[in-house]
């Protein structure tokens, strides 16, 4: 059994507002770790990584490349890259995934299909090493671009479009494409946001077939959870 590590002060770092931390932050504060927020769209400031440990990306509408139109963007990733050469723990969610694996060398492009809703993702040999983490999950996704595996990477998952599902990069670095952290009430949110992408495909669910599959939130979780207690969180 992994003991838990000494309380860190964690950044939460959101691009939306309506793309947050879900499940995430309560399971972090119970563990005793301190957090702030930084919401990008809103203006705030990064904080200076010598007043933190580790932080959490959280997802976003915006591709990585989009920096005309989203300048923080530009913020954002180089204080990424100074967070990766301080060794600092980092946990990417979707476009947080996507940021991280740019920052470490991998590259991120449209998928050939988007994936949105309930769908299964597979375990590697590499995650299911890991104390809690199954064979195969039935993930919630939300997603159009999909990023390759960075250099020196462990991969951890993968969908039927999706070959990198996650990924591992060394004992600090963790990002996941799918959105582990979901809560009905996250989903019922992200759902009315961003409602434009729900159009009939093959890989997108309706909003109701999204709400109606809540109950594999507890499911998803428990890996996620894993997944940080691995990393030290």
């Amino acid at each position: 059994m992994m003991l838990l590590m000494p309380p860190m002060r964690i950044e939460i770092v959101q691009h939306v507002d309506f793309e947050g931390p879900a499940a995430i932050a309560p399971w972090l504060v119970e563990r005793g770790h301190q957090l702030s927020t930084t919401l990008l769209s809103a203006g705030d400031p990064l904080p200076d990584w010598r007043d933190r440990e580790a932080a959490i990306i959280m997802g976003g509408p915006m591709n990585v490349d989009e920096n005309e139109d989203y300048p923080w963007l530009l913020t954002e990733k180089q204080w990424l890259q100074t967070a990766i050469a301080a060794d600092k723990k980092l946990v990417g969610i979707c476009l947080g995934a996507q940021l991280l694996a740019q920052a470490l060398g991998a590259t991120v492009a449209p998928g050939p299909e988007p994936e949105i809703g309930w769908f299964p993702i597979q375990f590697s040999a590499a995650a299911q090493a890991i104390a809690g983490i199954p064979a195969e999950l039935i993930a919630f996704h939300w997603h159009g671009d999909q990023f390759s595996l960075p250099p020196a990477a462990i991969s951890l998952a993968q969908s039927a479009v999706c070959p990198q599902q996650g990924f591992l990069w060394g004992d600090r670095i963790l990002g996941l494409q799918c959105h582990l952290e979901m809560t009905p009430a996250a989903i019922a949110t992200l759902t009315k946001a961003a409602a434009a992408d729900l159009r009939p495909a093959r890989f997108i669910q309706s909003s109701q077939t999204m709400l109606a599959g809540c109950d594999c939130c507890s499911s998803n979780h428990a890996v996620l959870f894993a997944l940080l207690t691995n990393l030290g969180f």
